[in-house]
């Protein structure tokens, strides 16, 4: 499937209704706007490809890590948090994935259940909860990146070595202003 970040902003099922009514005979009581023509360039181009990316990378994260390894996808973003970041309380894990507090809390409660998370401890504040994969988790984590490999190099298949680390670095650079952004 490939996408055009010029092309209007609507998709899939909302384009196709919008067409199918723009083509349907009209009467002033139903008439409804035609779909703007809105060209995206630059800086906003950008922004949707990365929009996109975060929405359909899901779809081969899921088919070719998570489901295969029993989880759930927010299951394997706890894991892969974890596993790079090191202890997380619910609230960090939260903040890092944009997903709502309950989700994650459930998310851990489910996988400490299996035995892949353990509680943590921070000594320097007692209120604080983290959470750290248990050995067995620790294993999972280390399954997930030959699992992620193959993902990788099926869609970046054909893409020259010197764009994927101009990638890296551009990802790099973004994730780094995403960390200071106030709003």
């Amino acid at each position: 499937m490939q996408f055009d970040h010029t092309a209007p902003l609507a998709h899939g099922r909302e384009r196709d209704r919008r067409q199918a009514m723009s083509s349907a005979p009209q009467t002033e009581q139903t008439s409804v706007p035609a779909a703007l023509d809105i060209t995206i360039e630059g800086e906003v181009a950008l922004l949707v490809d990365l929009l996109k990316l975060g929405t359909f990378i899901g779809t081969p994260m899921r088919e070719g890590v998570a489901d295969p390894m029993g989880l759930t996808a927010t299951d394997l973003r706890i894991v892969l948090a974890l596993g790079g970041e090191g202890e997380l309380a619910g609230h960090e894990l939260s903040d890092i994935m944009g997903l709502p507090p309950m989700n994650v809390s459930r998310a851990i409660a489910a996988l400490t259940q299996r035995g892949l998370v353990e509680p943590g401890l921070d000594r320097s504040n007692r209120r604080r909860k983290p959470v750290r994969l248990s050995a067995e988790g620790q294993r999972l984590f280390a399954q997930t990146i030959p699992a992620m490999a193959h993902v990788g190099a099926d869609l970046f298949k054909g893409v020259p070595q010197r764009d994927r680390e101009a990638f890296r670095r551009v990802a790099a650079s973004v994730l780094a202003r995403i960390g200071r952004w106030g709003g």
